[in-house]
C-alpha cells in the first residue's frame, strides 16, 4: 500500500519510527566526527537519497520561486539541526528528545511573530506548563563537576525546539504548495548547502570506515522527511502534534539498547507534563476549529 493511501497518523508514526532511527545514527557518529561534518553528512545524504522518490515522480519542476522560498527554511533547519545534533553528544537520546517536546509549545509564539497570528490563553498556560516539565526533567541532572557541558546541551536543544518551530510554521506553509516530493528534497539540500562549505574547511576528514553509517544517515533522513511532509500535506498539524511524543519511547528503547543509557525517573515526570501540556494546545485549537460561528 502506497503511503499515499494510508493514514496521516500512520504515515507520521512510522516518519517518528525512523526519525528516532536517524537521531541514534548521528549520535554514534558524533562520537568520532566533527558534528557540523555528520550535520553536513545527514543533509547531503538525505538529499541524494531523496532523489529517488523525485525522479520516480517524473521530476517535479522545482522553480526559481520555490527555491528561493525554501532558502529561510534551509538556513533555519541547519541551525536547528546542528544544534539538536551537539545537544545528542552531550545528552542522553531520551533526555534530549524529551526537552525537543516543547517545540510545539512555541508555534503560537512563532506564528504570531512571523504571521501576526493571536496566541490564545492556553497557549500561554501550555507554555508555562511545558516549561515545567523540563524543569522537573532536569532533577537529578549530573553536576557540573561530573558533566560540565550538559547544562550547554539542555540549552542547546532547547535552541533547537525554538528553531524548529519557525522550520514547522514554514513547512505547513510550503508542504501544501510544493507536495511531500519536492518538500523532503529540498528540506535536505539547502541545509546541507548552507553547512557544507564551512563544515568542509573547519572539520577534520570523516572516518570513511564508517561509510556504512553515513549512507544509512541519510536514507533514514529521506524516508524520515518524506513521510513528514506527506502526513502534514495530508492533515492538519494539531491533529499529527500528539503522535510526536511517541519519540520518546523509540529513543528510550534505542539508548538503552545502544549506548547503554538508563534515563533518569524525572525525565519521564518531565515528559508527561510537556506532553500534558502540549495535548491540552492541541484539544484547545481542536475545540475553538469546531465551534459554530455566531449566527449574525
Amino acid at each position: 500500500m502506497r503511503a499515499s493511501a494510508l493514514p496521516p497518523a500512520l504515515v507520521l508514526l512510522t516518519a517518528i519510527a525512523f526519525g528516532s532511527a536517524m537521531d541514534a545514527t548521528i549520535k554514534y557518529l558524533c562520537q568520532s566526527n566533527n558534528v557540523a561534518l555528520v550535520t553536513t553528512g545527514r543533509y547531503f545524504f538525505g538529499a541524494a537519497f531523496s532523489l529517488i522518490p523525485w525522479m520516480h515522480a517524473g521530476r517535479p519542476a522545482i522553480t526559481r520561486e520555490i527555491f528561493v522560498a525554501h532558502l529561510p527554511r534551509g538556513l533555519v533547519v541547519s541551525m536547528s539541526g546542528v544544534a539538536f545534533f551537539w545537544g545528542l553528544t552531550v545528552l542522553p537520546l531520551a533526555e534530549a528528545v524529551t526537552i525537543s517536546f516543547i517545540y510545539p509549545l512555541m508555534v503560537p509564539f512563532v506564528a504570531k511573530a512571523m504571521i501576526g497570528e493571536h496566541v490564545r490563553p492556553s497557549s500561554m498556560i501550555a507554555a508555562l506548563i511545558g516549561f515545567a516539565g523540563v524543569l522537573v526533567a532536569m532533577i537529578g541532572a549530573p553536576s557540573v563537576t561530573s558533566s560540565p557541558l550538559h547544562a550547554w546541551g539542555v540549552a542547546s536543544v532547547v535552541f533547537s525546539a525554538v528553531t524548529f518551530s519557525v522550520a514547522m510554521v514554514l513547512l505547513r506553509d510550503r508542504a501544501k504548495k510544493d507536495g511531500p516530493i519536492i518538500v523532503g528534497l529540498l528540506s535536505s539540500l539547502m541545509p546541507g548547502l548552507f553547512l557544507g562549505p564551512p563544515a568542509i574547511l573547519l572539520s577534520a576528514p570523516p572516518h570513511w570506515e564508517q561509510w556504512w553509517a553515513f549512507l544509512l544517515l541519510g536514507a533514514l533522513a529521506a524516508i524520515f522527511m518524506y513521510l513528514l511532509s506527506r502526513a502534514y500535506a495530508h492533515a492538519e498539524a494539531q491533529q499529527l502534534a500528539p503522535i510526536h511524543y511517541t519519540e520518546l519511547l523509540w529513543a528510550t528503547f534505542m539508548g538503552f539498547v545502544i549506548f547503554h543509557e538508563t534515563p533518569r525517573i524525572s525525565i519521564f515526570f518531565g515528559a508527561g507534563l510537556i506532553v500534558a501540556a502540549c495535548l491540552y494546545s492541541a484539544y484547545d485549537s481542536r475545540r475553538l476549529a469546531l465551534k459554530p460561528e455566531p449566527s449574525a
